[in-house]
């Protein structure tokens, strides 16, 4: 027989079951109910009621492709280089005594950088004319005996052999003096070489050694060094693969126009021309190096300074789009297209070559055709879009994407639907 602890338990039990129950039957037909009957408010994510619109537009920007003539450029990365570096050094031996350039000084050729003591090459040209004026007095009296001996000779006085001996004389001191003439030439040279001069123009360096140093002409350093800045050139490599059609513009007469920028490609140092490529391919690389000129007269460019060179291989006229439109997928490269119902398309495209933000089409696209360059991340096949120009395209701003679905622009208008 059950005590009364018992039964009041099981009576709490029963009453606990019977209120989950009708908890239950509650929720379940009259709170899920109601809010299934219920309207979603619009834009409320996740929720399918009478006030989602599937078919509602997403606002994207477009711009047209464009039919235009269109420069292609060959890229690579360059290394400014000198046409001419001369180190200066001394051709002959001896005190350096001045200077007579400032370093960094654009120098012409010709001019005067720095002498060397001059005077033991002053003596040794004296004594090499001493030598000469000594032969060429003894080359005289040579000639005058021999006219005598001739006479004698006729008048049979003396031997026919005294004769021939005084001529070899005379052809022996001519020698000599011939010899002593070019000494004095020789001294004559060593002399000007003690004043050191430009052999080019250009820009000098800093200087090697100071004034009162003994210099000779085997020193490494040498006195100064000379570069040429005016007119200047660049080499630069491109792949392979871009030689024939570089070769063949080589074969015209126009020159290949040439570019030079700078390090990030945003500051164009100067214009010049393709001189030259070179005999062979680097096998290591696969590339292989040109060498362009440029005159360089504002001095933009400095030896051993890296450049982008940008070079403009041919013109065509192609269909163009901004790069921002052109897509990559597991299908490959496509643009999305708007059509004239205001719905967009996948479309394959094979891109070409790029100029600054533009991009040309060879295959895929027509002109006139809008393609969709903003906004493509909320897009897929047949998507129904609200279009605006792109910046520039018309008289005003473009709108950003989404602008047309300004909640404030329908606020009051939601208000009074719902009786607000």
């Amino acid at each position: 027989m059950a005590t009364p602890q018992k039964r009041l338990l099981i009576l709490l039990a029963v009453l606990v079951l019977g209120a989950a129950a009708g908890g239950y039957y509650y929720y379940k037909n009259f709170v899920v109910a109601r809010a299934e009957e219920a309207p979603a408010k619009p834009g409320a994510p996740g929720r399918k009621g009478k006030g989602a619109d599937p078919a509602r537009a997403t606002p994207v920007i477009a711009a047209p492709a464009k039919s235009s003539e269109f420069n292609i450029y060959l890229n690579g990365l360059g290394t400014v280089t000198p046409l001419r570096t001369v180190t200066v050094r001394s051709r002959v031996d001896g005190e350096l005594m001045r200077v007579a350039f400032t370093e960094g000084q654009v120098v012409k050729q010709g001019d005067l950088l720095a002498e060397i003591d001059p005077r033991p090459f002053q003596v040794q040209l004296a004594q090499a004319e001493g030598q000469l004026a000594r032969d060429q007095a003894l080359l005289e009296n040579a000639k005058i005996d021999v006219g005598r001996y001739r006479t004698l000779l006729q008048q049979d006085s003396i031997a026919e052999q005294q004769v021939a001996t005084q001529e070899a004389l005379v052809k022996q001191l001519e020698g000599t003096v011939r010899m002593d003439q070019s000494q004095i030439a020789n001294a004559r040279l060593q002399l000007t070489y003690a004043r050191i001069t430009a052999p080019v123009a250009g820009r000098l360096g800093l200087r090697q050694v100071d004034p009162g140093n003994i210099v000779r002409g085997g020193d490494a350093n040498g006195i100064v060094v000379i570069t040429q800045l005016q007119p200047i050139s660049v080499i630069f490599t491109i792949p392979q693969d871009q030689l024939p059609s570089v070769l063949k513009r080589m074969t015209g007469a126009e020159k290949i126009t040439t570019e030079a920028w700078d390090r990030e490609g945003r500051v164009r140092l100067a214009t010049g021309a393709l001189i030259t490529a070179d005999n062979q391919i680097d096998t290591t690389t696969g590339t292989v190096k040109l060498k362009a000129q440029f005159g360089n007269d504002d001095g933009k460019l400095f030896p051993n300074q890296f450049v982008n060179v940008r070079m403009q291989i041919e013109t065509r006229t192609a269909v163009t789009i901004p790069a921002a439109a052109i897509q990559r997928g597991a299908q490959g490269i496509f643009v999305y297209v708007v059509k004239e119902d205001q719905t967009v398309t996948m479309r394959a495209v094979k891109p070409g070559p790029s100029e600054g933000e533009q991009t040309a089409i060879e295959s895929g696209l027509k002109e006139g055709e809008q393609v969709v360059i903003d906004g493509v991340d909320r897009l897929r096949e047949g998507a129904k879009v609200q279009t605006a120009a792109a910046r520039g395209a018309g008289t005003g701003a473009a709108p950003k994407p989404g602008a047309a679905d300004d909640p404030s622009s329908k606020k009051g208008k939601r208000r009074r639907q719902e009786g607000g």
